[in-house]
Formats: structure tokens, sequence, C-alpha cells
């Protein structure tokens, strides 16, 4: 009986440090994920008529690396298509394992 204890103390430590390693390699890979898009939009400045325009953008990347824009959250339909046209497709470089999730990321254009 006491080497089921040890056993499964051992078990949920290992499961423990599994979960706190894949962790910081996620939150890492999103910040430059996010960066990535930040250089994509920034590469082609826009004209605002407002001061501040936001949206919220929901996409995942395929298996050849490229952002598929799945929806763009916002009131502004030229943002909307601003986003779709800018992201939609582009390569991106986000190694291995990142394929397959649904991102969500916030997106703010300032005047």
């Amino acid at each position: 009986m006491k080497k089921i204890k040890v056993i499964y103390v051992a078990l949920a430590l290992l499961a423990t440090m599994g979960v706190f390693a894949n962790k910081g390699i996620n939150i890492k890979m999103e910040k430059d994920l996010s960066s990535q898009i930040y250089e994509m939009l920034k590469q082609y400045p826009l004209e605002l008529k407002s001061d501040d325009l936001t949206a919220e953008v929901r996409f995942t990347i395929n298996n050849k690396g490229e952002l598929v824009v799945l929806s763009v959250e916002t009131q502004n339909d030229f943002l909307e298509n601003y986003v779709k046209s800018r992201l939609n497709y582009k390569k991106v470089d986000v190694g291995h394992g990142g394929s397959g999730k649904i991102y969500k990321i916030p997106v703010r254009i300032t005047a």
C-alpha cells in the first residue's frame, strides 16, 4: 500500500512539472506571434477618420504556417476588411506545434 502512495505522488509531481513546462513555451510563442501580426499591420499605415479603432481577431494557423482569419469582431467594416486583407494567408514563423489551435488577439489602431 505504501508503494502505491509513493507512485501516485511521483506521478502527480511529474504531471505538474509537465504542465508548467508546456505553459512557458506557449506563452512565448503567442507573444512572438502577436509581434509578427503587429509588424504585418504596421507595414501598411492607414488614414483614420476617428482616433481609435479596435477589433478582436480570431484566427488559426494551417499546416503551411499561414494565418487563416476566422473572424474579426468590430463595429467598423473598413477595419474588418483591412485586417483580413493584411493577415489572411500570410506566412508566420511559429516553429512546431502552432497549427490547429484557435487564437484570439485584440487589435487596436490609433491615429
